[in-house]
């Protein structure tokens, strides 16, 4: 089953899987948000394949509906469903961190070969492709705190520190390749379910505005 839930800001929804982290897309309806995620199975099967998976999701069923806020309506998930306190079997723990290593190793790769220069647009506002990366590392060393897991800054720019983003992510990784009962992992932080979703998110958003901004 294609589990989703649907998280409902005041002018926008996110739909998002249950079962297949960071696979995520916003509309300005439900039925726009759910068209949305389906939109992006061809997309989102580059990530699942990487990760040695079979991704053939048949039609969305909604699961849950999750009260979001002016956060979801910027363009973000942000609250936890009820769904995400439930706990994590090891089986579930070893997948999810294996699509969120596919997800860091194909970001990798499509910052490589796009260009520094990215086309200004609607699809993704501003950011340059140095920019980006750092972007997406600095929010991964932010998240990953609400899972205690504490990391000093480093460098982000076109030269790396490349030793301590691997130490960050071996750390994330380690983390949510545990079995969890749901709770949350550190003091008003997150479920490791939820956790996963929102870090592959991120990665995966701006893989795709990468990709977007790139032509």
């Amino acid at each position: 089953m294609n589990r989703v839930y649907l998280e409902l800001g005041p002018k926008k929804v996110f739909a998002c899987s249950v079962d297949w982290p960071g696979w995520c897309r916003i509309g300005r309806s439900e039925e726009d948000a759910l068209e949305n995620l389906m939109h992006y199975v061809p997309r989102y099967r580059v990530i699942a394949e990487r990760a040695g998976l079979v991704f053939e999701p048949g039609d969305p069923v909604v699961v849950e509906r999750a009260k979001g806020n002016s956060t979801t309506d910027f363009g973000a998930p942000a609250v936890m469903p009820e769904l995400d306190a439930e706990p994590v079997p090891l089986d579930e723990a070893a997948r999810t961190v294996a699509v969120l290593q596919a997800a860091w190793a194909v970001f990798a790769e499509v910052g490589a070969v796009s260009p520094e220069e990215l086309r200004k647009g609607p699809r993704g506002g501003g950011r340059d492709r140095d920019k980006m990366i750092a972007h997406v590392i600095e929010a991964e060393r932010s998240y990953a705190r609400m899972i205690g897991v504490r990391h000093k800054p480093f460098k982000l720019g076109p030269v790396k520190d490349t030793a301590a983003l691997a130490a960050l992510r071996a750390d994330i990784a380690e983390v949510l390749g545990r079995p969890s009962d749901g709770a949350q992992m550190s003091e008003r932080g997150w479920s490791a379910r939820y956790a996963a979703r929102r870090i592959a998110w991120h990665v995966i958003d701006h893989i795709w505005e990468m990709e977007d901004r790139a032509t």
